[in-house]
């Protein structure tokens, strides 16, 4: 990740976010959801041993870093809160997503049915034995979330746009998923 910073950074810059704290997980393949509530004395903050972060403060950037495993995002534009879960086959299994929207009503007051839940490119068969993007949607609609879109893409079908960590065996970069009330989706 540290030999694609300079590109972060570029992209952060880009979206006119490199001035924004930007919140980050360690992101272990676990279950654990890192709460964001006050504001951070730090530009950059990783928490450790969570692999999603939640937040109420407008102006924070929430980062997750993917190369076969999905970036969920979720947010209540009532609220006014955000998520962004790191959701691979076993975070998928540990029930990461359910657990963000359970933190995002149980923290910030977020309603369920206003979530709007969006998946980012991962993995899929045939590149990969389990879907665990059906089972993120499937999780999403069981918790209660309305609006699920997931944008379908394989990240092994596409060397052209995504990395890979399978298709490159483990070499290869890690995309910066990013969310922020002032920027939206990227």
């Amino acid at each position: 990740m540290e030999a694609l910073r300079p590109i972060h950074d570029e992209t952060l810059e880009h979206l006119d976010l490199a001035a924004s704290p930007l919140a980050t997980c360690e992101q272990v393949h676990g279950a654990e959801v890192a709460v964001l509530s006050t504001p951070p004395r730090s530009r950059r903050l990783c928490f450790p041993g969570a692999d999603a972060v939640i937040t109420n403060l407008p102006g924070t950037v929430l980062g997750i870093y993917v190369a076969d495993c999905c970036a969920v995002y979720l947010v209540d534009p009532v609220a006014r809160v955000i998520g962004l879960a790191h959701s691979g086959a076993k975070g998928t299994t540990l029930g990461i997503v359910p657990r963000t929207i359970q933190a995002l009503c149980s923290e910030f007051g977020a309603v369920t049915s206003r979530l709007i839940a969006v998946l980012s490119p991962c993995i899929r068969p045939p590149w990969y034995e389990v879907d665990f993007a059906a089972e993120i949607r499937s999780q999403c609609t069981s918790a209660g979330v309305r609006q699920v879109f997931d944008c379908g893409a394989c990240t092994a079908s596409n060397p052209d746009r995504f990395y890979s960590y399978r298709r490159e065996l483990g070499k290869t970069g890690r995309m910066l998923a990013l969310l922020s009330f002032d920027c939206g989706i990227h």
